[in-house]
């Protein structure tokens, strides 16, 4: 069963993505590997700024980072309930884009909906492989080759890193894409975003690239085991 597209990251609303692995996927479209981000919400009950301006500047970020597309599934912003309808239509984003990979937000996080969406991608990754469960859409079943978690809010001891230290820029740029959530307006509400969270996310990027020996470096959860197939003599890089 081949894959369509190396990676699918989930996130609960536009900037999760970008917030917990933005340099990764810079690095790794640049190195040629198809991305696509799925946005389950229009995050419509945001502090600041409107649906309409999210989106433009959720594509815009989206561009920076050189991902493939970027969809949003319009479920219900705070209401990213484990129920059939809301997993199915994630499992139709899975079988559709047939992903070797794929990422969802760490469980363990101060916004409820980051933990949903979490869990919910977590379903759909199972079902989306079980040939008996349908979708509306005629689709066939897909299973990816893993699922893995980035961090949000917080600081938790990653399970793997990625090296993003030529990308550290592009992630930050990223981000500033998102003026109405980043930057603090005299019209708009002071919240954890506009109260130098971008600093906040770049210093937690560089502890965690302090931990393994390089400048910037973002963490990753896995809830298997991960395999190395690397000669730990010439390319397994040893601190």
């Amino acid at each position: 069963m081949s894959n369509d597209i190396d990676i699918l990251a989930f996130g609960a609303h536009a900037d999760d993505v970008e917030i917990g692995m933005g340099g990764s996927i810079a690095k790794w479209t640049n190195e040629g590997k198809k991305v696509v981000i799925c946005d389950l919400t229009k995050a419509e009950l945001s502090s600041n700024g409107t649906v309409e301006m999210r989106q433009v500047e959720a594509m815009k970020a989206a561009e920076i980072l050189g991902v493939n597309e970027r969809i949003t599934l319009n479920l219900p912003d705070r209401g990213l309930y484990k129920n059939e309808d809301n997993i199915l239509k994630i499992v139709e984003i899975i079988r559709t884009y047939r992903p070797a990979l794929v990422f969802a937000p760490y469980y363990e996080d101060r916004h409820p909906d980051h933990a949903n969406c979490s869990h919910l991608v977590e379903e759909a990754y199972f079902s989306a492989g079980i040939r008996k469960i349908t979708t509306p859409s005629p689709l066939s079943a897909h299973k990816p080759n893993g699922m893995y978690h980035y961090m949000i809010n917080g600081f938790h001891r990653p399970d793997f890193t990625v090296d993003i230290t030529d990308y550290m820029d592009k992630k930050v740029e990223s981000l500033f894409a998102y003026k109405s959530q980043f930057v603090e307006t005299s019209d708009g509400v002071k919240t954890p975003l506009t109260d130098g969270y971008i600093e906040t996310v770049q210093a937690r990027e560089r502890l965690f690239g302090k931990e393994v020996g390089t400048v910037y470096a973002e963490g990753f959860k896995s809830k298997k085991p991960i395999l190395l197939n690397l000669d730990v003599n010439t390319e397994w890089k040893i601190n």
